[in-house]
């Protein structure tokens, strides 16, 4: 088993390569003046299992073409399989025709991996389950709802606790984690009139003077949280806080979520976190290196993944 990592999230291989005990392949990544990529993998990997770590945040399309090319320089290397393990999974968002003349990228992106040399994915958190289907190869999604629920039991342990899905597209999401707290469910109904910009319109369940916990895949904008956040306390939440798995936190986000009712905006680390992420008083990255380390190790020893899932005894929050 080897394990290699781009550029993206240089810390998080880091973590996951001290997990598993096992040191990251020395590999040469370098851009050329006119900024074309070129990747060296500087130790034997024929006939080895093979984990490349890349996270294709910003920027999107470097960290993607890095990807690529080691995905291609691996397979040319004769290495017997190759992983790509993508903490978060650039272009998800454009998971179907939202109009005429308009790309899936989700498709396009999955096809470019397959061909660059990817024998199976190992994923987080994806935006909608069906990208899975995008895929001709294995693809393992992974949940971050472990990492959250561990943290939610430490914080309200005994609290009436909510949690909430700031959308109906989440509610999957959001139940999964009530269901294994034994928490009460709640959702927010919102209508989002353009791209980055949404308006909350109604809330489905009970919050009055309860801690609500929203529950969703992506923070971007961060605009639909802090809507949701003004709208709970509107509706007499005693606090609000959010637990995003993958915190994109784009322009103005990090200043908006400072500004509003959150107590506490919870990310993991599938993307690295920024020098105002760091210093901003609310918002707090939980690592998910021990998840990912022990899924791929797993995968290596053709062993269950989903048991990494199984269901804790449930807490019950009053």
């Amino acid at each position: 088993m080897r394990i290699l990592t781009g550029n993206s999230n240089r810390p998080l291989a880091e973590a996951i390569s001290a997990y598993l005990n096992l040191p990251l392949t020395k590999a040469s990544m370098k851009r050329f003046s006119d900024m074309e990529i070129f990747v060296e993998v500087e130790e034997n990997v024929r006939g080895e299992d093979v984990f490349v770590i890349q996270s294709t945040s910003y920027p999107a399309n470097d960290n993607l073409m890095e990807l690529l090319v080691a995905l291609d320089a691996l397979r040319r290397g004769s290495a017997r399989r190759v992983t790509a393990v993508i903490p978060y999974y650039g272009y998800a968002r454009q998971d179907r025709k939202s109009g005429p003349r308009t790309p899936i990228s989700a498709k396009l992106v999955a096809n470019l991996i397959t061909t660059a040399g990817a024998n199976r994915v190992l994923t987080l958190d994806l935006h909608a389950g069906q990208i899975q289907g995008f895929f001709d190869i294995p693809t393992d999604n992974l949940f971050a709802a472990p990492v959250f629920t561990n943290d939610i039991l430490r914080k309200y342990d005994g609290q009436a606790l909510t949690i909430v899905s700031p959308d109906v597209g989440g509610v999957v999401r959001a139940r999964a984690i009530a269901r294994r707290l034994d928490a009460d469910l709640a959702i927010i109904d919102k209508r989002r009139e353009r791209a980055g910009v949404s308006e909350v319109m109604n809330i489905i369940g009970d919050v009055k003077g309860r801690a609500c916990v929203l529950v969703d895949d992506i923070v971007d904008s961060a605009g639909t949280l802090c809507n949701a956040a003004v709208a709970l306390m509107d509706s007499g939440a005693r606090s609000v806080s959010a637990y995003v798995t993958h915190g994109v936190l784009s322009g103005g986000a990090v200043a908006r979520v400072s500004s509003s009712p959150l107590t506490e905006l919870v990310t993991t680390d599938s993307i690295p976190a920024t020098e105002a992420v760091r210093v901003a008083q609310n918002i707090r990255q939980l690592t998910i290196a021990p998840l990912l380390g022990e899924a791929m190790r797993r995968i290596s020893d053709e062993r269950s993944v989903s048991s990494l899932f199984d269901e804790p005894p449930a807490r019950k929050f009053a």
